[in-house]
């Protein structure tokens, strides 16, 4: 008995050593208190400025200096944490954390007086995160985290029909947005006649479309989507017109009948293009071709003939028997063809008269004649 109950001595001695131990720690760390409450997830919108609050108290046994430190935690583990700001040895350090610079600034001028909180403007979708504001002043250490969510309103939505708007098929309206922070929610109104919907319609307010099933005229009308999420609202508006079914067969012929027309219309054109072409080709061959048989104008023709007969018969009466026979012989060449002659083949030329019989100047005397000079002539009838 005398060894258990010095055994059950020592325990409680060193228990009673541990008791003050551990509440001597704990009354030197606790001087240092962040009294600043609050764990929801703080929500901003894109372009707004949101104060992080971190408010601290000091005891007199935390007599160390002051640090204050602001920073970003990394959402993965294997990343570093990015230190936002900081404040130490009296003096503020806000260039630590380049796409903050300019935009972070602690709230109080002196920190020290127990306000750690900051305050950051133009907010961007990419400071959304998990702040923590760490208070060091030796022994006492404390820190708190808060959550930033950054949004984006929603931008202007577009709204528009889907698939044919003619009676009896079903017809879809969209509202869609290029920007916003989801969970976004979408809500169809009709702002026309009895202001409601159709009563065939299926509205999805997550997908943002009404599927109007077997759509009638009385689904005609201006219909208004909304978009909304957390930080904002936008809205848009459609005018739907169901129209009667379209006469398929008549714009089937129509369209046949307007082809053909358009091809008979290319044909008449290429023919008649085709038929000057042609004409073109042949007075370009026949003003080229050079033909032999022509006969020479009639009015030259007859003028020589007429000139060459009237000298004939004037040189006649002077004609004397000496040059009788020359002219009987040159009246044969000077003589001009007619135009009948000319045409002729040369099978049918007619052979040239017989040479009349050379008479002497006596016998051409007693006959009555007078022998006269006559000039002489080349083949036109001109005189030499």
């Amino acid at each position: 008995m005398t060894v258990f109950a010095c055994f059950l001595m020592i325990m409680f001695v060193a228990a009673v050593t541990l008791m003050c131990s551990l509440h001597s720690n704990l009354g030197m760390a606790s001087g240092l208190e962040i009294t600043s409450t609050g764990q929801e997830p703080i929500q901003k919108a894109k372009g707004q400025s949101v104060k992080l609050d971190c408010q601290f108290t000091l005891a007199p046994e935390d007599s160390g200096p002051l640090d204050i430190e602001w920073s970003l935690l990394a959402s993965d583990n294997q990343k570093e944490d990015k230190v936002v700001i900081l404040y130490s040895g009296d003096r503020t350090y806000e260039d630590y954390y380049e796409p903050m610079i300019g935009r972070v600034h602690f709230n109080s001028p002196d920190p020290k007086k127990g306000d750690a909180s900051i305050n950051l403007t133009g907010l961007k979708p990419t400071d959304s995160g998990t702040y923590q504001c760490k208070v060091k002043k030796a022994p006492g250490i404390r820190s708190k985290k808060m959550q930033l969510i950054v949004m984006v309103r929603p931008s202007k939505p577009r709204c528009y029909a889907e698939g044919a708007t003619e009676e009896g098929k079903d017809v879809v309206l969209r509202c869609t947005t290029s920007e916003g922070t989801k969970p976004m929610k979408y809500s169809w109104e009709k702002t026309s006649d009895h202001k409601l919907l159709p009563a065939s319609a299926v509205m999805d307010p997550v997908a943002g479309t009404v599927n109007v099933r077997n759509a009638s005229a009385a689904a005609s009308g201006t219909y208004r989507c909304v978009a909304s999420n957390r930080v904002g609202t936008e809205e848009c508006t459609l005018y739907l017109k169901v129209t009667p079914p379209a006469n398929t067969a008549g714009i089937i012929a129509g369209s046949i009948i307007a082809v053909l027309l358009i091809l008979l219309i290319i044909a008449i054109i290429l023919f008649c293009f085709c038929r000057i072409r042609n004409k073109k080709k042949y007075e370009k061959e026949i003003c080229n071709e050079i033909r032999e048989d022509v006969p020479p104008p009639k009015s030259r023709a007859s003028t020589a003939r007429s000139f060459t007969v009237g000298s004939q018969r004037s040189s006649l009466g002077s004609m004397s028997p000496s040059n009788l026979h020359e002219f009987t012989q040159k009246a044969q060449y000077d003589k001009i063809p007619s135009s009948e002659e000319y045409e002729r083949p040369p099978s049918h030329v007619p052979l040239p008269p017989p040479t009349a019989p050379r008479m002497a100047g006596p016998n051409l005397s007693r006959m009555g004649g007078i022998p006269v000079m006559i000039p002489a002539q080349n083949r036109d009838g001109s005189i030499v």
